[in-house]
C-alpha cells in the first residue's frame, strides 16, 4: 500500500496544519507558461521570477536541480528540474526521471530540515510526459521512506 495520500483538489491549496512544500517539475531551458506552472504564478510570482533568473545565471540549474522558494511564512515551492527541453515534436517525451529522482532527493533533505509535508500534482506526467507508475515510486524511496507526509492532488 502506498504511503502517498491522494485527494481531489488544487495542489496549491495545500491540506492540514504546518509547513508544507508544494513541489512541480519544471525543464531544463528557463521556459515556464505552461501547464501546473500557471497555477502557481497566478498565487505567487517569486517562485517564476526565482526559476527564470537562477536558469539565466547558473550553469548548474541543469537537470536534478532543486530550488525552494518560500512564498508565505509556512509554505514553500519547489522547483524541480526534470524535464529535459520542452515538448515539442516526436522526439518523445522531455521527462527525465533520474532528474526527477535526484531532484527529490534533494527535496526530501529540505523537507526534514524543515519539517515540512510534501504536496504536489502527478509530478512529470503533464507537459513532460512521464508515466505515475515510474514516478510514484520515486517518491515513495525518496520522501515517504523518510517520514515525509505526501499528498497527491487530481484537479476534479
Amino acid at each position: 500500500m502506498s504511503g502517498i495520500r491522494y485527494v481531489r483538489g488544487d495542489a496549491t491549496v495545500p491540506s492540514g496544519r504546518g509547513v508544507k512544500v508544494i513541489a512541480h517539475v519544471c525543464n531544463d531551458v528557463g521556459a515556464w507558461g505552461k501547464g501546473f506552472v500557471l497555477a502557481v504564478s497566478r498565487r505567487w510570482p517569486e517562485p517564476e521570477a526565482a526559476y527564470r533568473h537562477r536558469a539565466r545565471a547558473d550553469n548548474d540549474f541543469g537537470l536534478g536541480a532543486a530550488q525552494f522558494v518560500q512564498v508565505e511564512g509556512d509554505l514553500w515551492v519547489a522547483n524541480l528540474v526534470g524535464q529535459r527541453g520542452i515538448r515539442a515534436g516526436g522526439k518523445g517525451a522531455p521527462v527525465r526521471y533520474e532528474a526527477i529522482d535526484d531532484a527529490l532527493g534533494l527535496l526530501a533533505d529540505k523537507a526534514v530540515e524543515l519539517g515540512a509535508s510534501v504536496h504536489m500534482p502527478r509530478i512529470g506526467c503533464g507537459l513532460a510526459g512521464g508515466s505515475w507508475s515510474q514516478v510514484e515510486p520515486l517518491v515513495e524511496a525518496r520522501l515517504v521512506s523518510r517520514g515525509r507526509a505526501v499528498t497527491v492532488y487530481d484537479l476534479g
